[in-house]
């Protein structure tokens, strides 16, 4: 068995390195400071926190839950589809630890309720992933009804404003806390026949900087992650699809891996490892930050 002190932190190895003699000592104290502040290497990232993902029923949610519990976390479930309560069990029957909660975030009442059932069964909460979201529009402004831009602000928009004033109190109460956003890249630029869509994920964006600037002296962090084209399932759909839809379906995800820089559609778990990295302590001094996770698709202008 390895001792705990035996264990190198990442950057210890540089109190020790030719690179030592050219700092000052004001510089070898804060890099001394920082070193002992982070987890041994072999140690798990999230090891011990209680985290919590909404719309973690399937698709990146589910992959963003399996991942962090990879890293040691507690996990919080939360999904308005009970198909949440597989994801539950896939961790516990892993010998972690997970409970899931129904909820609509767009209900404040369900997140409020959420938000209480966690510190209930964990007695804490460390980390809040807003992940829960919804497509819906496929229209031009002129020709979306109303009920279609409602409900997609209110899951995608609404939804984590919800979840960030119910959990922002036991963050803080920590200490320390991080707050993770998944938007989008079409909040970051426009896509076509998605006016809804593209608002509430812009709208996802400057919420997570003004949270940024509100709560950062307060000890909590927020950053968002916006994935591009992924290759996932987004309510379930697909298994329920017929032969020509299918097909459909395919020679749309062909063509948005053509439109991929890295030739490609990325995978939930890739978009997963940015969430965890945000989450943990690696992204120690990381705040306000809207991290791209597709494959270079902002940095073209192949979004046709």
């Amino acid at each position: 068995m390895v001792e705990h002190n035996t264990l190198r932190r990442p950057w210890q190895s540089l109190l020790t390195s030719p690179l030592d003699k050219f700092m000052d000592r004001s510089a070898r104290r804060a890099l001394y400071t920082v070193a002992m502040q982070q987890p041994p290497q072999s140690a798990r990232r999230l090891e011990g926190r209680v985290v919590l993902v909404t719309g973690a029923a399937n698709g990146i949610g589910r992959a963003i839950a399996l991942a962090c519990a990879a890293e040691g976390a507690r996990l919080v479930v939360a999904d308005v589809q009970t198909l949440g309560e597989t994801t539950a069990d896939t961790i516990t029957q892993s010998g972690g630890e997970a409970v899931f909660v129904a909820c609509d975030v767009s209900n404040a009442a369900d997140v409020e309720a959420l938000v209480e059932a966690s510190v209930r069964r964990f007695g804490r909460l460390d980390v809040l992933v807003n992940n829960a979201g919804i497509g819906g529009d496929a229209s031009a402004a002129h020709d979306l009804d109303l009920e279609t831009w409602d409900r997609v602000i209110a899951v995608n928009l609404r939804g984590p404003f919800l979840c960030a004033k119910y959990a922002l109190p036991h963050l803080m109460a920590n200490g320390a806390g991080a707050v993770v956003n998944v938007a989008s890249t079409f909040g970051l630029i426009g896509a076509p026949n998605a006016p809804a869509y593209c608002a509430s994920k812009g709208g996802v964006v400057n919420l997570t900087r003004q949270l940024a600037v509100d709560y950062g002296k307060r000890g909590v962090r927020v950053n968002a992650v916006c994935p591009g084209y992924i290759d996932t399932d987004m309510g379930g759909r697909r298994a329920s699809l017929s032969p020509e839809a299918s097909r459909a379906a395919n020679a749309k995800r062909e063509a948005n891996a053509a439109r991929q820089p890295l030739g490609r559609q990325a995978h939930a778990d890739e978009v997963a490892r940015a969430v965890v990295f945000l989450a943990s302590n690696d992204a120690s001094f990381m705040t306000g930050t809207i991290m791209t996770v597709d494959g270079g698709c902002t940095a073209t202008f192949n979004y046709d």
